[in-house]
């Protein structure tokens, strides 16, 4: 993952846990601030799977790039081998001609 992604997910985290802590800490009854936790666990859960998503996503961008860049570059390393192949069976003709 990229630093910006670990940054997001680690504030993301940190807003959840500080949100957290503050609805627990705060005078209310006890009813109200599991209602409040809840429904704030609820919406960054949500979020989280949201930023989970678009990480994967992109991951397989990605992938799909790799895979296409590996492919060329196969093919590429493929054509320069069959021309130095053709390009030795040429001199090795010459060389027995030129023995003959």
């Amino acid at each position: 993952m990229s630093k910006n992604s670990n940054s997001l997910i680690a504030f993301v985290i940190g807003a959840g846990v500080g949100a957290a802590l503050g609805v627990l800490f705060a005078p209310d009854s006890g009813s109200n601030t599991r209602d409040k936790l809840s429904f704030r666990l609820s919406k960054y859960k949500k979020e989280l799977e949201e930023l989970i998503d678009e990480l994967v996503e992109g991951k397989e961008l990605h992938l799909n790039e790799a895979k296409t860049e590996g492919k060329r570059v196969i093919t590429e390393a493929k054509n320069k081998a069959e021309n130095l192949l053709s390009d030795v069976n040429k001199l090795i003709d010459q060389i027995n001609k030129d023995k003959n």
